[in-house]
């Protein structure tokens, strides 16, 4: 544990910021493992997160793609497979990995 009281101003105004980054940092990992949560169950249930809620799309949005590859090492770090390929995708297949290895099953 950190002694604040052998700090010196500047320790303590940093030490501050650094408290504050990993709250803010911790909410934001619950808000979306909560929000992955309930869209798998709404796709579980065959329905978006928005239809159970009520809300519509908005005009002209386009609906999230479901994640077709998940990084070799980190599941939590997905991809569609739309649009240009993440530089962990493009490692793995220069590693000799092929798409079908990232896929997620």
């Amino acid at each position: 544990m950190t002694d604040i009281n052998a700090m010196n101003l500047d320790q303590l105004k940093q030490f501050k910021k650094d408290i504050e980054k990993a709250i803010n940092s911790f909410e934001a990992r619950r808000l979306a493992e909560a929000r992955k949560a309930l869209e798998a169950k709404a796709a579980e249930l065959g329905m978006s997160l928005a239809e159970i809620l009520g809300g519509k799309p908005a005009k002209g949005a386009k609906a999230a793609v479901a994640a077709k590859y998940a990084h070799p090492e980190n599941a939590a770090i997905t991809w569609s497979g739309r649009g240009r390929k993440p530089k962990w995708v493009e490692a793995a297949l220069a590693a000799g990995k092929s798409m079908a290895d990232l896929e997620i099953h």
